[in-house]
């Protein structure tokens, strides 16, 4: 058992997800981390940026706190369910739960680039599945399983990560409704844990420099984008808030949270809100 704050990153081996775990270790959190990529696999034969548990873990450690690597598919509940319980035995509570899995692009690895961007009449209606099964529902499942380790633990917090997209389309039918899905799960999760002092949010990052960002630098404006660790700066700001219950059941913005928490970004910028973009 341990007296330090704990935490569990869904889906961190690249990505926000990633950067959470940064974040988070260099705060001086324990982190739990869970993902499906292992150095192990090799390479996976998509042109996709790669990243495994292992890198996540050795750049976390050299930032202080504990990285724990987990490896875990969330669309199998049995695996979800294996690493609460790992958690519980080994730390005896969870303070903060950070929903970030999402394998909606899953069709873009297997090479089907004929789908982004095209209308939903020319879409398979399997990619509705896709990204709700990897998004949405791995959120609710974790959430689910963990309310009781949450629940018992005082002043704990889930985040579960979103994104503008799901409050106006944007160019796609069924990314759009599973990040509204993914924001409303968060606001009627705090409904149900408020009473027990939970804090649930939906948190929206702006651009931020992922892996697959960077590769495709050419096709985006980066002026004012983010690191992933800003992210898992937010979460960590909002952690130690005393006063978050407060806030339970809102959408807020990374951004947002460095204006009023005063933190900046890796690289000492302070990047903009774009909500107004929406």
């Amino acid at each position: 058992m341990t007296d330090q704050t704990v935490a569990l990153v869904t889906g961190a081996t690249r990505g926000v997800g990633k950067g959470v775990v940064l974040a988070l270790c260099e705060a001086g959190f324990t982190v739990y981390f869970t993902g499906r990529t292992s150095r192990a696999d090799g390479p996976a034969g998509s042109k996709e940026p790669k990243g495994s548990l292992e890198q996540t873990q050795e750049e976390a450690g050299a930032l202080g706190g504990s990285a724990i690597p987990i490896r875990c598919d969330h669309l199998d509940d049995e695996q979800t369910r294996s690493v609460i319980e790992r958690i519980a035995a080994e730390q005896g509570r969870l303070d903060v739960l950070v929903n970030n899995a999402w394998g909606g692009y899953e069709y873009l690895n297997r090479g089907e680039y004929q789908f982004a961007g095209a209308p939903s009449w020319a879409r398979p209606i399997s990619l509705w599945d896709e990204m709700f099964q990897a998004g949405p529902r791995a959120h609710y499942a974790t959430t689910a399983l963990a309310a009781p380790l949450l629940m018992s633990t005082s002043g704990a917090l889930v985040v579960t990560i979103s994104f503008f997209a799901g409050e106006a389309f944007r160019g796609d039918v069924i990314y759009s409704l599973a990040k509204a899905a993914s924001t409303q799960l968060a606001a009627h999760f705090a409904a149900e844990l408020q009473p027990h002092g939970v804090t649930s949010v939906a948190l929206y990052p702006g651009l931020v420099r992922t892996e697959s960002v960077l590769a495709a630098g050419d096709f985006f404006d980066l002026s004012n984008s983010e690191s992933p660790q800003f992210i898992g700066r937010a979460i960590s700001a909002l952690a130690h808030d005393p006063d978050k219950l407060a806030r339970t059941g809102r959408t807020l913005v990374a951004a947002d949270l460095a204006l009023e928490y005063g933190f900046t970004d890796v690289d000492g910028t302070q990047p903009r809100s774009i909500r107004s973009e929406f």
